[in-house]
């Protein structure tokens, strides 16, 4: 699914993956814990294995996995962008909104961008 979005080319495997990648330490209740400093310490695992992909952009499932991994960017001076899934998806058909945009970088920030009246018709 992700390949097809966002073309093979582009698209960059942690290691490890699938069932034995690493938790972003995010859930379960953690990311609204009140803990900042030991849910980024967990997270720094996650951190880590991001920035060794090199990738500029970290595909998210979920809202937790989402906000843990932009605040480790923020807090560890990343510079990657996390994105939810479904933001790349409606990217690709060309029916995300300009304000559902907060997350994309530069480089796709203004792509297919249509006016909300368009949308709307």
């Amino acid at each position: 699914m992700v390949k097809a979005v966002v073309g093979e080319e582009n698209f960059v495997d942690m290691t490890p993956n699938r069932s034995n990648n690493y938790c972003c330490g995010g859930g379960g209740g953690f990311l609204q814990s009140g803990l900042p400093d030991q849910r980024r310490e967990f997270g720094k695992l996650k951190y880590d294995q991001i920035m060794a992909t090199g990738a500029t952009y970290c595909i998210t499932p979920c809202h937790n996995c989402h906000a843990q991994i932009h605040d480790l960017s923020d807090h560890f001076e990343g510079g990657y962008h996390s994105v939810h899934l479904w933001t790349l998806i409606c990217l690709s058909m060309g029916i995300l909104g300009e304000n559902e945009r907060e997350y994309l970088g530069p480089d796709l920030a203004d792509v297919d961008v249509l006016p909300s009246k368009e949308l709307e018709e």
